[in-house]
């Protein structure tokens, strides 16, 4: 499966592309048994994973090559195997095949009919392949280092290919701008909901309302992109995310604090209002402090589930900014005065 595509290419059917040569195993075999059937048929293709398979030749399960060669001879194949295998339907294109290996990162995906029944397999040692014959990669697609290089580099072709079909770009970004819309319509919401606060003093809070939101969301999509830069050192996992939570929390409690401490002062001068200064900054504070949190846990927890942050985390995060900064800006302000 070359890299160098066509878009005509990338809309071809998966089953142009993949192998028919994979492993198969029966789900009652033992590990030794399998082990023997393999020496005597040996399949004429590289296997990367044994895929098990019932009598229909349906797709029940899938065995990791480092996992058969651990486990005892007398264990059964159905107890080693993963039996939540993901694969990918013959309606695909080449395109959805792009995106199964950048959003799930396995080094292949069987391919299956509408009965689940198994007809091939597509794998990224073809991409492998051409990029050390172009030169853009090492020669060694096996270590995890050059296979992260190919991953990286399938993703950047799928984004090539994608921005440049406007229709594939529109229907993959439309339904996150859709979180914008609802935060922007919770806001309204929240306004009115909180209408005798915002009439106090000739409706001053609403003065300060943009630069409390301005400075949450800038918070949030800088906490966003840190996250993103993240996944190029280590793969998400709520380890992970918990690990970076407490120190991206404090350095948006500190950000908040220091912008909240200036406009309030401002806000204050400005209106000879001294409780606008502990609203406004109580808000910003608040405000830039979930902000920062929800920046940095949205793109991990699209990740884990297996959806591209890189697309969606902006929206939400943005949105989740918006709503944590004005509840906490009108509740100080209900709470104050």
């Amino acid at each position: 499966m070359p890299l160098h595509l066509t878009e005509a290419q990338l809309n071809e059917p998966v089953t142009t592309y993949m192998r028919t040569d994979f492993a198969t195993l029966d789900p009652e075999w033992t590990v030794g048994e399998a082990l023997a059937h393999m020496r005597k048929h040996p399949p004429p293709g590289r296997i990367i994973y044994f895929y098990v398979v019932d009598a229909a030749l349906r797709l029940v399960g899938v065995v990791p090559t480092r996992r058969l060669l651990l486990a005892t001879l007398e264990t059964p194949v159905k107890s080693v195997m993963i039996a939540s295998v993901i694969a990918i339907p013959t309606s695909a294109t080449l395109l959805d095949a792009c995106e199964f290996f950048t959003m799930h990162r396995l080094l292949a995906f069987p391919v299956v009919d509408e009965m689940r029944r198994l007809l091939g397999v597509i794998d990224i040692e073809a991409y492998a392949e051409e990029l050390a014959e172009t030169g853009e990669s090492t020669p060694a697609p096996a270590s995890p280092g050059s296979r992260d290089d190919v991953f990286q580099l399938i993703g950047v072709r799928l984004t090539r290919s994608q921005q440049a079909r406007p229709l594939v770009a529109f229907r993959g970004r439309f339904p996150w701008l859709l979180c914008n819309v609802a935060g922007g319509t919770l806001a309204a919401v929240l306004v009115e909901i909180y209408h005798a606060e915002l009439n106090w003093q000739h409706a001053v809070l609403a003065l300060f309302i943009p630069v409390v939101l301005a400075l949450a969301e800038s918070v949030a999509i800088q906490s966003v992109t840190l996250a993103l830069e993240a996944f190029r050192e280590t793969g998400p996992s709520w380890r992970e995310l918990f690990r970076r939570l407490r120190p991206e929390a404090l350095t948006g409690l500190l950000l908040g604090l220091a912008t909240g401490l200036l406009v309030g002062v401002i806000a204050a001068i400005w209106q000879n209002l001294a409780v606008l200064f502990l609203i406004v900054l109580g808000g910003i504070g608040i405000g830039v402090t979930c902000a920062a949190v929800a920046g940095m846990a949205v793109p991990h927890v699209l990740r884990l589930l297996k959806r591209d942050p890189q697309v969606a985390a902006g929206p939400i995060a943005l949105t989740c900014a918006d709503v944590a900064a004005l509840l906490a800006y009108f509740n100080l302000a209900r709470l104050l005065t």
